[in-house]
C-alpha cells in the first residue's frame, strides 16, 4: 500500500486537540489504521473487504440482545 497520504480522523475524536483517536487511510484494495497520538509508528493494514465486514459487525448488536 505504501505510505498513505489521505489519513482522516473520526469526527468522534477526543476533546482538546482531538488526538485521542485512530486515523484511517484507504486505497481501493487496502485500509490502513494508525494511532493519531503516534502517527509515525507502525500502521495496521487490512484488505478492504475484511475491514468492511469488521465495521458491519461493530454496528450489529450481539446475538441474544436487543
Amino acid at each position: 500500500m505504501g505510505t498513505p497520504d489521505n489519513w482522516r480522523k473520526s469526527s468522534y475524536s477526543g476533546p482538546g486537540d482531538g488526538d485521542s483517536c485512530v486515523e484511517i487511510a484507504n486505497s481501493p484494495a487496502r485500509i490502513a489504521i494508525r494511532d493519531s497520538k503516534t502517527p509515525t509508528r507502525a500502521t495496521l493494514t487490512f484488505p478492504a473487504d475484511t475491514f468492511t465486514t469488521f465495521l458491519e459487525a461493530l454496528k450489529s448488536p450481539p446475538s441474544g440482545t436487543r
